[in-house]
């Protein structure tokens, strides 16, 4: 597969902006660089920011493109292995499940055992909503 350079990439995701196709922006504070999104995730983004926050923890598959650790957040990376696992509270990681062993990546006030439970207990389960264009 070819790999598109990353200005070739930003006109095409400008022209696409021009007919409509997409929008670009900043929508993610805190993310450096013009983001671009499709128009019906615009107003899914603003929809999160008017629900509480929960403090629950999120479990993610490091396999999971959403895998940022190390790029977007602090830290170092997690090895994208989908037996690796890391795990965030209100967006920040926490601590990280690779080889069998856990890494904490942050002092957060959640306890050792909650986290080990999390992370190694069960299967991850995908939280999938339907999408029709």
């Amino acid at each position: 597969m070819a790999q598109i350079p990353l200005i070739e990439l930003g006109r095409i995701y400008r022209r696409w902006e021009a007919r409509g196709e997409i929008r670009g922006g900043y929508f993610i504070a805190g993310v450096s660089g013009e983001q671009f999104a499709l128009p019906e995730a615009i107003g899914l983004l603003r929809s999160i920011r008017k629900t509480a926050a929960s403090n629950g923890l999120i479990i993610l598959s490091a396999a999971d493109p959403l895998n940022l650790q190390g790029i977007l957040t602090p830290g170092p990376r997690v090895a994208a292995f989908t037996a690796n696992r890391i795990s965030f509270r209100a967006g920040l990681p926490l601590a990280a499940l690779e080889a069998g062993e856990i890494r904490k990546l942050s002092d957060d006030a959640v306890s050792d055992s909650q986290i080990e439970t999390a992370l190694r207990v069960g299967k991850l389960r995908p939280s999938l909503r339907p999408y029709y264009k």
